[in-house]
């Protein structure tokens, strides 16, 4: 009988969870720590997650444009997903408001994220990094 690496048994954690953002702590029970972050950076490499953050990932899956590793869902909705995962309650930025009441017709592009309390991490990947507006 053959043993079950560590990684298939992350990989299977992620296909049975609902969510699309997981936290390396949600693997802690499975491995030691050191191991725990070799087998995430594999499954980044391989395509399968993307990394979001320090100690956050997502669902990947390849483009369709030149078959790179892209997440499964928009930007701002991860970006919500992983603050509150942290604990971070995020609200509608002065922007979106503005938006949703007729004032402009700019449509908000989504990087940014009004939130109650200070936020120090760095959320993004390829580059689109989303900045924070206090609410």
């Amino acid at each position: 009988m053959k043993s079950e690496t560590l990684e298939s048994r992350i990989q299977r954690r992620i296909t049975r969870k609902r969510g699309d953002v997981f936290l390396r702590a949600d693997f802690a029970d499975i491995g030691d720590y050191d191991q725990v972050g070799r087998a995430l950076s594999h499954l980044v490499k391989r395509g399968r997650l993307l990394k979001l953050g320090q100690g956050l990932y997502t669902r990947a899956k390849p483009s369709l444009i030149d078959g790179t590793p892209a997440p499964i869902k928009g930007f701002r909705t991860l970006a919500t997903e992983a603050l509150a995962r942290l604990g971070v309650e995020t609200l509608p930025t002065r922007l979106e408001r503005a938006y949703s009441s007729g004032l402009t017709t700019q449509v908000p592009a989504g990087r940014v994220v009004a939130v109650k309390k200070r936020v120090r991490r760095k959320i993004g990947y390829n580059g689109i990094v989303l900045g924070f507006e206090r609410a």
